[in-house]
């Protein structure tokens, strides 16, 4: 496919609620999302017009659940960026993380950059975990960093922001109609689609039934074609 999008970016949600609906806990269905990371990433990999795929991964709120949930999804992430490691590497895919990393354990800061550093030259996709990530925190973080710098304009804080790149299409899993507080500067002029599906039910043939409708779409930006 020609014209597709270069920043894609997702929030993933309807993890639990899949895993209920299969009589399974919670944490089942994050096992399951997490593999559908996988299965979205390598796909989007194979297309060299896609620079960028990030995945609304842990969100600031996300602390609010309850405390053996996010425990469980600490491991899980710690896990997967282990045994993802390799996957990364063989499809030249290079990691990043977005959002304040520092509250998490020294452990898991130490497997995220190892992964980011082993990663780093590889020039295929940027595969984005935005984690402890919140669109309005990511703003007010940039804009304390540049306070001591004069007058700010819309390049200036781009430039400051965790994630700098626009996002072109943004999907929504789980069948709500918000963002969430998710990139919410970088998706000013995104186009937005929303399913029903939820995240572990996600398929590339879906990703890509929303890449064709993305591709129809005349973007304007504001002014006129």
């Amino acid at each position: 496919m020609s014209n597709l999008p270069s920043h894609i970016a997702i929030i993933m949600d309807g993890n639990g609620r899949w895993a209920e609906a299969q009589g399974k806990n919670r944490t089942y269905g994050h096992e399951k999302g997490a593999e559908t990371v996988r299965a979205i990433t390598t796909y989007c990999a194979r297309h060299s017009e896609i620079d960028r795929l990030t995945l609304y991964a842990f969100s600031t709120e996300n602390w609010k659940r309850p405390k053996i949930e996010v425990e469980f999804l600490m491991k899980l992430l710690e896990r997967y960026l282990k045994s993802e490691r390799s996957t990364y590497l063989e499809g030249n895919i290079r990691f990043e993380p977005i959002g304040d990393l520092s509250i998490f354990s020294k452990s898991l800061r130490s497997v995220i950059d190892d992964v980011q550093n082993a990663t780093a030259q590889c020039d295929g996709l940027t595969q984005c975990l935005a984690l402890n990530y919140g669109g309005r925190d990511e703003i007010v973080r940039a804009a304390n960093a540049l306070r001591e710098n004069g007058p700010l304009s819309v390049e200036t804080l781009t430039r400051a922001l965790d994630c700098t790149h626009d996002v072109d299409l943004l999907i929504r899993t789980g069948g709500d109609h918000r963002l969430s507080n998710f990139l919410l500067w970088q998706a000013a002029y995104a186009e937005l689609f929303f399913t029903k599906t939820l995240w572990p039910e996600f398929t590339t043939d879906e990703l890509e039934s929303i890449i064709k409708k993305f591709r129809t779409v005349e973007r304007r930006f504001g002014g006129l074609n």
